[in-house]
């Protein structure tokens, strides 16, 4: 693992009783605002192992396990899952920067963690200068949008947010299986074995299904209340945004991601790229050189 990260030294906070699990490294006096890298499910930060050293050369990278993931704790879900929604995840973020001394930042972000970015950005926008988003639309959009063709794909999205404790016995009966099974459905060869082992070891830890549940239950209802209010409300993402979707993957196929990032943003900008769901394992070299370009304005 320490050949995988290159040196970008852990770290742990705080906040309201939660641990969260983190990496830094890069130059803290590039003269360009830190990067924060936050990892989708049912993934650690170790997805981010082929771009973030190459992103430290450059500037300081900072990467987060979500609650629920990782080293990161899992907290008890709460009345409607609030403890894993969007806007709590954002927080934690805010938390671990401010907690380094970043009072603004940059974001890129992959899958769960792009919607707590997403999040992150409307909650908080004094405090994100500009956001990449990887294989995502909108939350609201992409259930309100929901056909049978990606109900089917997106299977983990209907079963998860199952009533307890259905999907967390059978998680917990095989968590390797339920971790081949839905990644393998979408991925390939292409993970890297440190990062695979990450996956294994912490799909298997105490209390994971259980929050990855909470996770997915909250994204059902308590963030779609939150981006309901938003909208009725009029409000949008002000911030530079750049959004990149697989090709080859399940949200191009079902949606028009570019078409709804704008209904939901000011100031948006992206494209397809030769990639299935997992676009920085997949095609890190295109994330790189997004980011270089998209970033470099910072």
């Amino acid at each position: 693992m320490r050949g995988m990260w290159n040196g970008l030294q852990p770290l742990t906070i705080q906040r309201d009783g939660v641990t969260l699990f983190a990496r830094q490294g890069g130059p803290a006096d590039s003269g360009r605002q830190p990067l924060l890298l936050l990892h989708g499910h049912p993934q650690t930060m170790a997805m981010w192992h082929r771009v973030a050293p190459v992103l430290a050369q450059s500037r300081r990278v900072v990467l987060m396990d979500l609650r629920g993931y990782g080293d990161s704790d899992r907290p008890a879900a709460g009345e409607g899952s609030a403890a894993y929604a969007k806007r709590e995840m954002a927080l934690d973020a805010v938390a671990l920067m401010q907690s380094l001394g970043h009072e603004r930042f940059a974001v890129l972000a992959h899958d769960r963690g792009a919607r707590v970015a997403h999040r992150l950005a409307l909650d908080h926008p004094q405090v994100v200068t500009r956001l990449m988003l990887l294989d995502i639309a909108p939350t609201l959009a992409m259930y309100e949008g929901t056909t049978e063709a990606f109900a089917r794909a997106y299977w983990h999205w209907f079963f998860l947010i199952q009533p307890a404790p259905l999907p967390e016995r059978l998680i917990e009966a095989d968590p390797l299986a339920y971790l081949r099974d839905g990644m393998g459905r979408r991925g390939g060869g292409f993970f890297g074995p440190d990062a695979w082992a990450e996956y294994e070891r912490c799909i298997a830890k105490p209390g994971t299904a259980a929050a990855i549940c909470a996770d997915y239950r909250a994204g059902a209802g308590i963030d779609l209340a939150h981006d309901r209010a938003d909208c009725d409300a009029g409000q949008r993402v002000t911030q530079p945004l750049r959004v990149l979707w697989g090709a080859n993957g399940v949200v191009g196929r079902c949606f028009e991601p570019l078409k709804l990032w704008q209904a939901a943003a000011e100031n948006v900008t992206g494209r397809a790229v030769d990639s299935g769901h997992y676009i920085a394992e997949e095609a890190p070299e295109v994330v790189l050189a997004e980011a270089a370009e998209f970033f470099r304005r910072d």
